[in-house]
């Protein structure tokens, strides 16, 4: 059997196993030129999908309107498929373990409902070695069959950057590899379908799962020592973006820039590498290093939004405090592991519970999440201070006006100015007077 010749003549169907921020967005691309089975646990999200619904806003309510995927929450309409793509989540537990209770619950299910001739790739990022000594085994558990005789299996990382509407899964070069050569072959002609950008062929499953691993890592650490770097200027009265624009003049400094390190990739895939590496008797250095220092920035901008709070003379316990941004990254509706929330558990320990306004987050989250009801903006009035958490377009839009009407009617100095993206105009606020502080 042919699988990438039947895919194309339409006598077999590619399943997409996991719709969320990633895989539906596959599925959706690979639907314009195969039949392809969408199938998640979540009816709930499955109805929205069928309804025309984008709840991710990757796609957008159109798109899914029109697609030909059949979406289904019915495990059994995996067998009318032969070539599997696993895009499930990869969290940590809370002591920062890999948690890979969705790889192998989506395995369990595939396995339950795999057929003799089929291909099973996974796309969710694991530490190398996870694909073949835990997702086979259940696979094989699961079905009865045996891996590199009744089916076979490849890996290829995702590297959809959720929210970003440039680098797109058809416009990134996409890592693939397989058991074996053939498996291989056809798995780099199955992705040559959507992606434009090509593919970039593996030599070994394991050298896939490392390299995505480390693609995160690499940002982590980066980002953890701009970081670093904000907490020694601020010490020495130093703003850290003036100096990261003046050493940015240089052709090979690395523009990198401090903040929040949350989400469900960069704040977690370290420590998926760490651990394996635990397991070979080595204890991580530089990637521990800089996982402690990107945890503590919220409790970090916290602390600093107290600080300037007692500078401007107000009381601490009654501070009124409008936060601008609940979700991870800018334009995007995902709050999963999100470092907002730790600037407002951190508030929380000095008595200050602030009010909060995403117009961008899914507000189910929030409340799911964080116990965050999300607000409009209209409510942010008489403010003592605000903190502009995350650069959503909407909040990147607001006028100098429109920030000074959020504020109580007193003089500039006693209003306090959090901007953690560092969005504003910082002279010209501080010019008016503000309190203004960024990392």
């Amino acid at each position: 059997m042919n699988i990438y010749e039947d895919l194309k003549e339409r006598k077999t169907k590619l399943s997409l196993v996991g719709l969320g921020y990633v895989g539906m967005p596959i599925a959706v691309a690979f639907a314009r030129h195969i039949d392809v089975v969408g199938f998640d646990l979540n009816e709930a999200k499955i109805n929205l999908y069928k309804n025309g619904t984008d709840p991710t806003g990757e796609v957008g309510d159109e798109v899914i309107s029109k697609t030909t995927v059949e979406f289904t929450a019915d495990p059994s309409k995996l067998k009318e498929a032969k070539f599997h793509i696993v895009a499930v989540p990869t969290p940590v537990n809370t002591d920062h373990t890999p948690d890979l209770t969705p790889v192998e619950g989506a395995s369990r299910i595939l396995g339950q409902n795999l057929t003799k001739g089929s291909i099973v790739v996974f796309e969710s990022t694991v530490y190398p070695s996870v694909t073949e000594d835990i997702c086979v085994p259940i696979l094989e558990k699961e079905s009865g069959l045996k891996c590199g005789v009744d089916f076979k299996i490849g890996y290829s990382p995702e590297r959809i950057n959720p929210g970003d509407k440039v680098h797109r899964l058809e416009t990134i070069t996409k890592i693939v590899s397989g058991m074996d050569d053939e498996t291989l072959d056809t798995v780099a002609k199955v992705y040559e379908m959507v992606v434009d950008a090509g593919v970039y062929r593996a030599s070994s499953i394991k050298v896939a799962e490392a390299a995505k691993v480390i693609e995160n890592s690499q940002r982590d650490i980066n980002i953890a020592f701009m970081n670093e770097l904000s907490i020694i200027f601020n010490k020495m009265g130093i703003d850290t973006l003036e100096v990261l624009q003046a050493a940015g003049t240089k052709w090979n400094f690395l523009p990198f820039r401090p903040g929040l390190v949350g989400g469900h990739c960069i704040g977690i895939d370290p420590y998926y590498l760490t651990y394996r590496a635990e397991q070979f008797g080595y204890h991580s250095q530089i990637i521990l290093s800089g996982r402690r220092i990107n945890d503590d920035m919220g409790k970090y901008v916290a602390e600093q939004t107290v600080k300037q709070l007692i500078a401007a003379d107000k009381p601490i316990r009654t501070a009124k405090i409008g936060c601008l941004g609940i979700t991870f990254k800018e334009d995007c509706p995902d709050a999963r592991n999100s470092k907002v929330n730790d600037i407002l558990k951190e508030l929380k320990e000095y008595g200050i519970t602030p009010m909060v306004c995403d117009p961008v987050a899914d507000a189910p989250d929030a409340k799911k999440f964080y116990g965050v009801d999300l607000v409009p903006i209209e409510q942010f009035k008489d403010l003592d201070c605000l903190i502009i958490a995350v650069a959503h377009k909407e909040f990147t839009a607001l006028s100098d006006e429109d920030l000074a009407a959020m504020f109580k009617n007193e003089d500039n100095s006693k209003k306090v100015i959090v901007d953690v993206k560092g969005i504003r105009d910082k002279n010209k606020l501080k010019e008016a007077g503000y309190r203004y502080w960024r990392l």
